[in-house]
């Protein structure tokens, strides 16, 4: 079922312009960005610089991509103060975690490939990919049509970017946030709240596929990327390495097949 939901992700700003040599005063749309601080069975875990939109979907998302719950059922609270940019989530049974593993990098090794470079708790939870999904050109374009021309709150701004998760034939659910991996965290929380499999889908993305996001899309275990921008080497390598076909520079009737190009059909 497609989502058709929305949530407030900008805010009116009056700013001065200046065109042709005219100076005009105008009211302008400007993208929400605010910390959000989530807080783990009492303690303090992280702070998260984000677009305060989707909080549960975005709590939800980020505690599972770090590794603190396995499942949605591992929450057995969670309180939300939007106006204090704070998340409250107790849950059942804090998994063993090593918090500097939250931006400690280390050099570890992936599928016993490639050697690369990892924040701790992405060398424990990323997981090589196997999905079943098969797409076709026409698809790939449609798709990356339909989210950009849907994307209004990217229009309205220019300072958001969008992720949406997919089956090969339809666009299910949005998300919109100042940084990319948010927008992976909503998407991931959303689509484990509603029990959505997801080793059928397909994520597609405005932004840039860096490393960050490969990562972000192993742990939610899509396994097509889309997206309308480039790819970075290091993205590439694990895209190759987590078996993620990375799909890039989706423009009008073009685009590329950077990694496993046996999921595009024809």
């Amino acid at each position: 079922m497609k989502e058709t939901a929305s949530e407030k992700v900008s805010g009116k700003r009056v700013i001065q312009t200046y065109e042709g040599g005219v100076r005009t005063e105008k009211e302008d749309e400007i993208a929400l960005e605010a910390p959000v601080t989530i807080h783990v069975n009492g303690d303090e875990f992280a702070t998260l610089l984000c677009t305060p939109s989707y909080m549960e979907d975005m709590a939800y998302g980020f505690l599972l991509s770090e590794g603190v719950i396995r499942s949605a059922d591992d929450v057995t609270r969670l309180d939300i103060s939007e106006e204090k940019g704070i998340v409250h989530a107790d849950v059942k049974e804090m998994l063993p975690l090593d918090r500097l593993g939250v931006s400690k990098r280390v050099i570890g090794s992936c599928c016993g490939k490639s050697r690369q470079f990892y924040f701790e708790n992405d060398r424990r939870t990323a997981k090589t990919v196997s999905s079943p999904v098969r797409i076709r050109p026409e698809q790939i374009i449609r798709l990356m049509k339909e989210m950009q021309d849907g994307s209004a709150d990217f229009h309205a701004t220019g300072g958001l970017h969008n992720v949406g998760l997919a089956t090969a034939d339809e666009l299910l659910v949005t998300r919109s946030d100042i940084g990319r991996h948010n927008g992976l965290d909503k998407l991931f929380g959303y689509s484990v709240r509603h029990r959505i499999s997801l080793k059928d889908k397909v994520i597609v993305f405005s932004g840039r596929l860096s490393s960050e996001v490969l990562l972000k899309v192993s742990k939610i275990g899509a396994g097509v990327v889309l997206s309308k921008s480039a790819p970075t080497s290091l993205a590439l390598d694990l895209a190759d390495d987590l078996g993620i076909t990375a799909v890039g520079f989706i423009r009008r009737d073009r685009f590329n097949v950077y990694t496993h190009a046996e999921r595009i059909e024809g």
